[in-house]
């Protein structure tokens, strides 16, 4: 495995970068087109009032329960985050979904990590240390279908970054990280303002060789949140 890593980081990096790419290309792709909500400076037709776009903010929490090796190489470290996410209807729809504009803060991310490491992440102890961070993703995009419905699913895809009070991972690696997150989900409605939303997500961070130890890791979690929309009610 260390043999893996050390000899193809380009690689690696290849594929962060791509995931990146298609993050950028998917937000990008219909901006120009107009959007189901109305242009604020557009006089309303007549008979109707002015309508603002759907948006809400949700009070999230994730909890990591394991892992994958999709894109790092770490597996000994555990997240939990806390924050805020803002979702607002900005394109029109793709695949048959209402497509929403993403944005999260997260002023709460505890990282439990092994407390002595190698420079690939390894872990020389039995024991973790608690490591404390924060996290902002400002690009962002949700698909969300029945909309409207009394349930509702979606899939999001955000990408931000990540600092930490300590070096994460690895004492030799860095104290800042890319974050890249992908989450599937069920969003519930509970009354005309408030719904609530279960998810399974893949939190993956690494700092892309910004120092020369990268060890990475991609957290499985489970997530929930309370959705409070913003504006008049839905029906």
């Amino acid at each position: 495995m260390r043999a893996l890593a050390s000899t193809f980081p380009e690689l690696r990096l290849c594929v962060r970068s791509l995931a990146l790419v298609v993050l950028l290309a998917l937000l990008g792709s219909q901006s120009a087109q107009p959007a189901r909500a109305q242009d604020p400076n557009a006089a309303p037709a007549a008979g109707t009032t002015p309508t603002s776009p759907e948006s809400e903010l949700i009070f999230e929490g994730l909890g990591s329960f394991g892992h994958f090796h999709i894109f790092a190489y770490s597996w000994w470290s555990y997240l939990d985050v806390g924050g805020i996410e803002y979702d607002r209807h900005s394109w029109d729809r793709f695949l048959g979904a209402r497509r929403d504009y993403v944005a999260e803060v997260l002023p709460v991310a505890i990282l439990r990590q092994p407390a002595k490491t190698d420079v690939f992440g390894d872990p020389l102890s039995s024991n973790h240390k608690i490591n404390y961070g924060v996290g902002i993703s400002p690009a962002g995009m949700r698909l969300i279908w029945r909309d409207g419905k009394n349930w509702k699913p979606y899939y999001t895809i955000k990408g931000g970054v990540i600092v930490f009070s300590k070096k994460s991972l690895s004492e030799y690696a860095s104290y800042q990280n890319f974050s890249l997150q992908q989450s599937l989900g069920v969003q519930f409605k509970v009354t005309s303002r408030w719904d609530v939303r279960v998810a399974f997500s893949d939190f993956h961070f690494s700092n892309a060789f910004m120092v020369p130890a990268n060890p990475g890791i991609d957290e499985m979690m489970y997530g929930g949140g309370l959705c409070y929309h913003l504006g008049k009610p839905p029906r």
